[in-house]
C-alpha cells in the first residue's frame, strides 16, 4: 500500500510541509510506502470549464496536471496539505482538487475507495474553514477519512518563521491522525481480499437506484 501527501505551499521547506513529512514518517512506521508531492514548482491551472474531459477522457489543459493526478489514482491513500490564506486552501492546491473531481469523474477515474485526511496549517486561526474545506472535497469523491483525536492543523508561520517544530501539540497529531489511517487502510484492504467491491455505475445510480441491486 502506499500513501501520498500533497503540498500546496509555495514555500520550499515550509510550515505545511514539515506538518505533512511528519504524517508520512507515522505511515511508513505503520509499513505504508510513502511519497512526498510539492506542487511548488508545478504549473496547475484552473479548470476552465470546457468539458473536454468528456470527450478526451482526461482533463485537456496542457500543464503538469495528469501527471500528480495519475499519482493519485494509483495511491491507497491521499493526505493534501495547505497553508492558510484568508481562512482557505492555496489557489494552487484548489485548483488540482477542482480539477481532481470534475475531471475525473467525467472521464470515468474516480477515487473512491481510498483514505485520506487534511492538513491546514496558519500563524494564528482559519484553519478551521481550510480544514473544512478540504473535507468536502474527501466527501464527494467517496474517500474514507479517519477521525483522529483533534483536528490535523499546525499553529506556525508568524511573520514567515518556519517553525512549525515548535508546535509540539500539532506534531503528535498528525503522528495520532497517521496511525489512525494507517489501520484504516488496512482494514479496507483486508476486506476486499474477502469481498471484492461491486463497482457503483454512477451514471445510473441517482436515476435508477433499481440497477445497483
Amino acid at each position: 500500500m502506499k500513501a501520498i501527501a500533497i503540498c500546496g505551499s509555495q514555500r520550499e521547506n515550509g510550515n505545511t510541509e514539515f506538518f505533512l513529512k511528519t504524517m508520512l514518517e507515522g505511515l511508513s512506521e505503520q509499513g505504508i510506502e510513502t511519497e512526498f508531492i510539492s506542487l511548488q514548482d508545478k504549473t496547475i491551472m484552473p479548470c476552465k470549464g470546457c468539458y473536454g474531459c468528456l470527450e478526451k477522457k482526461q482533463c485537456v489543459i496542457d500543464d503538469d496536471f495528469e501527471e500528480i493526478f495519475a499519482k493519485m489514482m494509483t495511491a491507497d491513500g491521499i493526505i493534501v496539505g495547505s497553508p492558510v490564506y484568508v481562512a482557505r486552501a492555496s489557489s494552487l492546491l484548489s485548483a488540482l482538487l477542482e480539477r481532481a473531481t470534475f475531471s475525473g469523474r467525467a472521464s470515468g477515474r474516480m477515487l473512491s475507495g481510498k483514505v485520506g485526511a487534511p492538513v491546514t496549517v496558519a500563524r494564528r486561526t482559519g484553519q478551521a474553514f481550510a480544514s473544512a474545506e478540504l473535507l468536502l472535497w474527501y466527501f464527494i469523491n467517496d474517500i474514507t477519512i479517519p477521525g483522529s483525536m483533534y483536528w490535523n492543523i499546525g499553529v506556525a508561520g508568524a511573520k514567515g518563521a518556519k517553525d512549525a517544530a515548535n508546535d509540539l501539540e500539532g506534531i503528535e497529531i498528525m503522528k495520532y491522525s497517521a496511525v489512525n489511517m494507517a489501520h484504516v487502510m488496512k482494514a479496507l484492504q483486508a476486506y476486499r481480499q474477502t469481498k471484492p467491491e461491486k463497482p457503483v455505475d454512477r451514471n445510473t445510480l441517482f436515476f435508477d437506484p433499481e440497477a445497483q441491486k
